[in-house]
């Protein structure tokens, strides 16, 4: 029985890795679908601190897809602050980053026992289905409206501030933070393929953070060995997806639009609530 109860929990495991590493870059809610894809199999919800551990898997796979970025930004930003000149592209990102990551640590911070309930209000299938629909929306009229005509060496620490409380959106389950900040982005009149590299280089520091706090937590919390096993393998499943899902999602939207995910994200949201009510999942 016990080989059983280890086997089940790695596949659910490699299973919420894949979820994961699939959802947390495309705009549709890794949240989301780390709490509907349980619920529709018939597990328990793995709460909040599986979710955010499992999140340094897409973290890695970021630092992995965007080291040279991040070392022109980080040697760009330090010879620019000797030099005394903030207006370096360089530090004008690097600047953006930053001032974009306090928001959602505020108001995380903030929220933060609300957050953490796993049967909590804002887990709610449909608060999530609300919040998918929702979004898709807003996707939407960023679809219409943006210009797509900046590239991301416009970017300045106004634009981090704005895109940045977009990212605080994410802190609402179905959100999602690549599809919120990616909106916002857009609606900055971004070109779609800068504004998805922006989204990611500013969720770095939120989900590092994020992800390394809950670590912390859930090994403080006198988690099993089987437990920890199952963190390990859906962390570096999450890695290798997101990796990809990168990838992917950076050379669709050249010549793409985000018509694909405003779609899915309303008909994801729709079901999600249609289930929910009618109780057959939960």
């Amino acid at each position: 029985m016990l080989n059983q109860a280890n086997s089940m929990e790695t596949i659910q495991a490699i299973v919420l890795g894949v979820v994961q590493g699939l959802t947390e870059f495309l705009p549709i809610s890794s949240t989301a679908h780390l709490r509907a894809v349980p619920a529709l199999l018939g597990w328990s919800d793995p709460g909040v601190d599986f979710t955010a551990v499992i999140q340094l898997g897409s973290v890695l796979a970021l630092f992995a897809y965007f080291r040279n970025d991040i070392v022109t930004l980080a040697t760009g930003s330090f010879q620019a602050l000797r030099k005394g000149d903030l207006e370096s592209k360089e530090a004008r990102i690097a600047g953006a980053i930053i001032v974009g990551t306090i928001p959602v640590c505020v108001i995380g911070l903030a929220l933060k026992n609300i957050l953490e309930q796993s049967g909590g209000p804002l887990r709610s299938l449909v608060v999530i289905g609300t919040a998918s629909i929702v979004m898709g929306v807003l996707l939407l009229v960023a679809e219409k409206v943006a210009k797509h005509t900046r590239t991301l060496d416009s970017i300045g620490v106004k634009d981090g501030l704005v895109i940045g409380l977009g990212q605080a959106l994410a802190l609402i389950p179905g959100c999602s933070r690549s599809g919120s900040t990616l909106t916002v982005a857009m609606l900055s009149n971004l070109k779609r393929e800068d504004a998805a590299r922006f989204s990611f280089l500013l969720g770095i520091p939120a989900t590092t953070l994020s992800g390394l706090f809950e670590l912390k937590h859930f090994i403080e919390h006198g988690s099993t060995e089987s437990g920890i096993a199952s963190l390990v393998i859906g962390t570096i499943v999450s890695a290798i997806v997101s990796y990809a899902a990168i990838a992917w999602l950076l050379k669709f939207l050249i010549n793409h639009s985000t018509w694909l995910f405003i779609i899915y994200r309303i008909v994801f949201g729709a079901g999600l609530i249609g289930l929910s009510l009618t109780g057959i999942i939960h």
